[in-house]
């Protein structure tokens, strides 16, 4: 941790120095690693302080007894401080500290499944808001009947593709169905995909002979422009790769962000394959659908959120919480797991 403050103490000072912001893409570029650091360094130097004033308390403890109640307190204090610090420390990969990208799919289960998708949606905005970040929508492709037939959208924050990289895989869902005749219960399927924002430092080389370019009519924000102009951007990548952006009146701003997104899902890929557990991606795993969900959320016969992940043992039976954003419980224990096993595979 050490080398981590001293390098924030390096940005801090390039900040004072001349001409720091003549160049501000630099400049911001700075700021944002100060601040992802501060996320990190300012845990550790709350649990540093709380271990420092426990001490204080237990010398003054051993000359006036009175004090030791006082202890107990300032020691769960500590204990809560240090389980954020270790949260943090766990979210060490490239970009963690990065903003995420999430895109969200129905899969198996018609109306249903697409209905599913835009309540996940609706709870992963609620989880952003809780935590202080922002969410940006960049595509979104609605479903006649009810519910999207997906949505891709953006959660800015430090460390948001850290705590949102827990969250990539399909997601199952059992209930009466609102759409059908009588009580028979529905189970459908969504699929989540996360990539972090890369930073334009990072060069992603794509050729124009790799990219296939479909354009489609796209709907803006209503009137005479809904659906009556070719302004919605698909690019295809040789390796089967896609991405689409339709959220801009212009098709000029809908094909950079689908280039942007294109490269952030090349970059994650390769990141994936550089540490191995590729497979461990929904996309690889083919159908959306049973077999295949990494969490189940059960509102008939019986209420429970289940992470169907091995290793990860947290069941829920709020599900309503759930859906209404509370995820950390979750989030939490995959951080948990990843680390451990990345632990066990450097020991072994």
């Amino acid at each position: 941790m050490p080398s981590k403050i001293s390098e924030r103490d390096q940005l801090i000072n390039q900040q004072g120095e001349q001409g720091f912001w003549d160049n501000q893409e630099k400049a911001k570029k700075v700021i944002a690693r100060q601040k992802a650091l501060e996320a990190l360094i300012r845990p550790y130097e709350e649990v540093s302080n709380a271990i420092k004033d426990i001490q204080a308390m237990a010398e003054l403890a051993e000359l006036d007894p009175s004090l030791e109640s006082e202890i107990e307190p300032e020691v769960n204090r500590a204990c809560s401080l240090f389980d954020r610090f270790e949260l943090m420390a766990m979210m060490s990969g490239k970009q963690d500290a990065n903003n995420a990208i999430v895109t969200i799919k129905p899969g198996a289960g018609g109306t249903d499944a697409c209905d599913w998708a835009e309540i996940m949606y609706r709870m992963y905005t609620r989880w952003a808001q809780n935590h202080g970040f922002t969410v940006e929508e960049q595509d979104l492709e609605p479903n006649l009947e009810a519910g999207i037939q997906q949505v891709t959208f953006k959660i800015i924050g430090e460390y948001a593709y850290g705590y949102m990289q827990s969250e990539i895989g399909v997601h199952r869902l059992v209930r009466i169905s609102p759409f059908g005749a009588g009580d028979v219960r529905q189970t459908s399927f969504a699929a989540v995909d996360v990539v972090p924002e890369i930073d334009d430092d990072i060069q992603i080389e794509i050729n124009e002979s790799e990219l296939e370019v479909q354009t489609f009519t796209s709907g803006g924000p209503g009137g005479q422009h809904q659906n009556k102009t070719q302004s919605g951007v698909r690019l295809i990548h040789k390796s089967g790769v896609r991405a689409e952006s339709r959220t801009e009146r212009s098709q000029h701003k809908n094909y950079d962000n689908a280039l942007k997104l294109l490269k952030a899902r090349l970059y994650a890929i390769e990141e994936q394959k550089r540490l191995g557990d590729l497979e461990k991606r929904y996309d690889a795993k083919g159908d959306i659908a049973f077999g295949s969900q990494i969490r189940s959320y059960v509102l008939q016969p019986y209420t429970l959120v289940r992470d169907e992940r091995e290793g990860i043992d947290v069941k829920v039976p709020q599900v309503m919480k759930v859906l209404d954003g509370d995820l950390d419980e979750f989030m939490h224990a995959y951080l948990r797991h990843k680390t451990a096993q990345a632990h066990k595979k450097k020991s072994s």
